[in-house]
């Protein structure tokens, strides 16, 4: 059965049947059911769950055990029965998995790409941004929660790891200059971002995955004076009692783009027997890597990314004001041809506004952008595979390529995690 053809039946059931009203987590419920045939996804009670299976699947129905029971290392032997064809939906599930995770704060999926890569399959996603779950289904045929405060940790699927790259702005330097400018509270006193690393927290207790994996730009760990990383520390050592350990990671091992990000990563001693100095978090690609060198990425020409005289003025004007202060603040500005090794500074969710950060030089004219096929390999993505839909304007395209992640980097840490989670079937 096409996978449309089978989401679209599901959906109808649901409308009539679930209970669910919110258009987008109907969605949501519908497609993680498609996914993980016979395990519980949240929202769907137990008694509409087993008659849609009974109804609409019925050599896929749970016999003699009901729909809750089934946990997600039960799931794969139902999925056959059904025959989905996810036709050319880039990144589908795997068949045969061996673990399970979840993809919390996903953005467009970088952690999935890596983790299913790893031989991991998806139980669950949430992501609150709808731009950015627009693309996410695109990739993977699979719609995200919304909001991960008003899911019930209980009814998330089990899973083997927790995969988080938790919202950067409550402790990155731009958003901390930002806030302050703003008069704003900031990390851990934020309401509306700062306590969602707290919900992880919650699903850890709860969920008891045997491992995780957590994202967050490197100023986590010197924010507030070392205040607020204690308090995470604290969090998933001390009060959750996992086995952790973290390091700075630049992206520019992997990618032509300088970008140094915080892992942290910790297994639950009572299901992995592990020792926080062998949980070594991978610094460099290993050795058959083949780095994907800048000047193969930049194309030499490009039309329609040209800056405006009045943002390149601007920007000028920036940089002049920074240099007379002594400080290499402005605009970073690449020359053609491109040097082998060349590197470009961190690309942000706010490139879409000016570009400063990473212009490339056009002769006898003003500096451009970089396209959204260019941006989109400095943190690694496949250009032929990985897509953004045609509702998704240049301006989200570019914000959501600066909030994700360098995937060949999360996919060197998540071979380590499946390798640690082998060793100890």
């Amino acid at each position: 059965m096409k996978f449309e053809q089978a989401r679209l039946q599901v959906v109808k059931f649901l409308q009539e049947n679930s209970g669910v009203t919110d258009a987008a987590e109907l969605q949501a419920v519908a497609t993680h059911f498609l996914h993980n045939i016979g395990t519980m996804p949240p929202l769907l009670v137990p008694a509409a769950g087993k008659k849609l299976l009974k109804n609409l699947f019925p050599s896929a129905a749970l016999k003699k055990r009901s729909l809750k029971a089934a946990v997600a290392e039960d799931a794969a032997p139902y999925q056959p029965k059904l025959n989905l064809d996810f036709g050319d939906i880039p990144y589908p599930p795997p068949g045969k998995p061996e673990f399970t995770f979840i993809d919390l704060f996903a953005g467009i999926g970088g952690f999935r790409i890596a983790f299913q890569e790893a031989g991991g399959k998806c139980v669950f996603t949430s992501e609150w941004d709808k731009f950015a779950k627009q693309t996410y289904e695109a990739n993977f045929g699979e719609v995200p929660y919304g909001d991960i405060r008003k899911i019930d940790k209980s009814t998330i699927p089990d899973h083997d790891i927790l995969c988080a790259g938790f919202p950067c702005q409550p402790f990155s330097l731009a958003g901390v200059s930002k806030k302050n400018s703003m008069g704003r509270k900031h990390g851990f006193e934020d309401e509306t971002q700062g306590t969602l690393f707290f919900e992880i927290k919650e699903i850890l207790r709860v969920k008891r995955p045997k491992a995780f994996f957590l994202e967050n730009v490197k100023n986590l760990r010197s924010h507030d004076k070392g205040r607020t990383f204690e308090v995470i520390r604290h969090a998933l050592m001390d009060q959750l009692g996992y086995v952790v350990n973290w390091a700075i990671v630049d992206g520019a091992k992997w990618v032509p783009q300088h970008r140094e990000r915080i892992f942290i990563i910790g297994f639950d001693p009572e299901q992995i027997h592990i020792a926080q100095k062998d949980i070594a978090i991978p610094l460099n690609p290993d050795k058959n890597y083949v780095y994907p060198e800048l000047a193969r990425i930049i194309q030499k020409k490009v039309a329609d990314h040209t800056l405006g005289p009045g943002t390149w003025s601007t920007l000028e004007r920036h940089k002049a004001h920074h240099a007379e202060q002594g400080n290499g603040f402005g605009y970073g500005i690449h020359s053609l041809p491109i040097k082998k090794g060349e590197v470009t500074r961190t690309i942000s969710a706010r490139y879409h506004k000016d570009g400063a950060e990473i212009l490339v030089e056009q002769k006898g004219d003003r500096p451009r952008r970089l396209t959204v096929k260019e941006a989109m390999q400095l943190q690694g993505y496949d250009p032929n595979r990985f897509k953004f839909p045609a509702a998704i304007s240049n301006t989200q395209a570019y914000k959501q390529i600066g909030n994700s992640v360098v995937v060949p980097a999360i996919q060197a840490s998540a071979a380590f995690v499946a390798d640690i989670l082998r060793k100890h079937k």
